[in-house]
């Protein structure tokens, strides 16, 4: 009876830890999306032309929370984005958060989010000073809220701060009032400050007030870790995200890579892993960004292969702005929600594993898929790709080339729905 009670304890225990889950986010300024200028027009800067664009980069990342800068005010425009390049080719899990906005303006900050991941709790705005900056409280779907459980939440923090040289103070009024916004709203939470900061360095007074603000339980933090004179600086090409144009179209910025402008940044919580969200560590990067294209155009040569061709091409074009992305590690097990929704319908495997993994999956549908297998530092060790028809497979993995240690599986249906896995290497 005893042996049994033990064979139990470490049955559920591992299926507590073996479905921990990962959450990607992209943080992008839209460059004027649906929204035209006497510079910006429907000839050089069509939304409906973007949409292709950003439903290209959108599908590359693959990311649960989506924020973005500069989007039309108009509810249709921002209703248009979620529909024509978020929910399409058989995607159907992106919400947006209600629109708000307490200035008379016709740029907003917007957020989309994985609906099969996350729950949206709250949307309040934090200051007005210049532009609005916005907080969207959202909610893991953990398993456990099926049985009254607690789960994880995240606050992201949009801002879109004033722009130019010479605006300095104005940066920091946005600043100060945004931390002080949280110092006095929930500070003991996970927050991702997120946005196009047109911060020309770390000097800069609204960078010290986000990472050495007066209390310090709530400074973040540069997942990134690249503090210095951002502008015009080769040593930081890697995190340059402006502009990806050299020359000018009449609505892109030009002059090429040589600022970084736009950010996600962290907060204690997350970085030390407090409320149940983790960074992961190296998975912070700015997407299309190879670092060989510093004042330059990022499709000029040499030959940018950080990314698809198909993805580099959208990021020229649909925006003067590269977008930053980074993941969390989210230690909350699945939702039976989640499960169902991916056409992983069951996923097989001993654990822990020598040198060869053997998979068995029933597939509840027939699908593209991708398996990969990170590191905890949010390394990528190994990808395979291809199609599985409805029903069950065996497939074997060779990791005899895997050091010992502790990594994370996940399994990625053709939608875009994933499920990840804690996988022990002996």
């Amino acid at each position: 009876m005893m042996k049994k009670f033990l064979v139990w304890i470490f049955v559920a225990g591992y299926l507590s830890v073996s479905a921990q889950d990962t959450l990607s986010i992209l943080q992008y300024n839209l460059l004027n999306y649906g929204n035209y200028t006497d510079y910006c027009t429907s000839n050089n800067n069509k939304y409906t032309t973007k949409d292709t664009y950003i439903k290209t980069i959108v599908q590359y990342v693959k990311p649960d929370i989506f924020s973005v800068n500069e989007v039309s005010a108009s509810h249709s425009i921002q209703q248009h984005l979620l529909d024509y390049a978020l929910n399409t080719d058989g995607v159907n899990y992106f919400a947006m958060a209600p629109s708000l906005s307490s200035q008379d303006d016709y740029l907003v900050n917007m957020l989309y989010y994985n609906t099969e991941k996350l729950g949206l709790a709250g949307h309040v705005i934090a200051q007005t000073y210049i532009r609005d900056v916005d907080v969207y409280k959202l909610y893991y779907k953990s398993g456990s809220l099926n049985s009254g459980g607690d789960t994880a939440f995240l606050y992201c923090v949009v801002a879109h701060l004033k722009s130019s040289t010479n605006y300095e103070d104005q940066r920091k009024i946005m600043a100060k009032n945004t931390m002080d916004y949280i110092a006095s709203h929930h500070p003991d939470n996970n927050y991702l400050l997120m946005g196009d900061f047109n911060l020309y360095s770390d000097r800069e007074p609204a960078f010290q007030e986000f990472v050495d603000y007066s209390d310090a339980s709530i400074r973040f933090s540069d997942p990134a870790n690249q503090i210095g004179e951002w502008h015009n600086n080769a040593d930081f090409s890697m995190v340059h995200t402006q502009s990806t144009h050299d020359g000018n179209n009449g609505c892109a910025a030009s002059g090429g890579m040589d600022d970084r402008f736009d950010f996600i940044l962290m907060s204690n919580n997350i970085k030390n892993n407090l409320k149940k969200m983790q960074y992961i560590s190296g998975s912070y990067h700015v997407v299309g960004q190879d670092g060989k294209h510093f004042n330059t155009s990022i499709n000029a040569s040499p030959t940018n292969t950080s990314v698809p061709s198909q993805v580099l091409n959208a990021l020229y074009r649909n925006s003067d702005h590269l977008p930053v992305s980074m993941k969390l590690l989210v230690d909350e097990p699945l939702g039976v929600q989640q499960l169902q929704a991916s056409v992983f319908n069951a996923i097989h495997f001993t654990n822990p594993v020598k040198n060869m993994l053997r998979l068995r999956l029933e597939m509840s549908a027939s699908t593209s898929y991708n398996i990969e297998i990170y590191s905890l530092l949010g390394q990528i060790r190994w990808k395979k790709q291809g199609m599985l028809n409805r029903g069950q497979h065996l497939m074997e993995i060779n990791l005899s080339t895997l050091s010992n240690g502790v990594y994370i599986i996940r399994f990625v249906d053709g939608s875009g729905h994933s499920q990840s896995r804690k996988l022990l290497k002996r």
